[in-house]
């Protein structure tokens, strides 16, 4: 059994400048590298669902020196973290892309 834990990072600010720098961010990221991710814009910002493998795998990536200079690279600013929970089940019908 394939067990996910997932967490969202919240980042505050003008949406529009905000998507640009998350498009630079996935540009270090292989897109196979993702079991679960969404982007949701909101009026207030964006948030970035994200599954990991492990809560201590989420844990150590999300306090990692790594995922801060990708974050500034991008021209991202740190984000709140929000550790959500283990996916109890996951369905998606299909790819949704910009």
């Amino acid at each position: 059994m394939h067990t996910l834990f997932l967490g969202a990072y919240h980042f505050d600010g003008e949406p529009a400048r905000l998507l640009a720098a998350y498009a630079r961010l996935q540009q270090s990221y292989p897109p196979d590298s993702l079991d679960l991710h969404l982007c949701v814009r909101r009026a207030t910002g964006i948030t970035i669902y994200d599954a990991c493998p492990s809560r201590a795998t989420f844990d150590g990536f999300s306090a990692s020196d790594d995922f801060r200079a990708a974050l500034a690279a991008a021209g991202l600013p740190m984000p709140r973290v929000e550790p959500l929970g283990d996916v109890h089940t996951a369905h998606l019908r299909q790819a949704v892309r910009p």
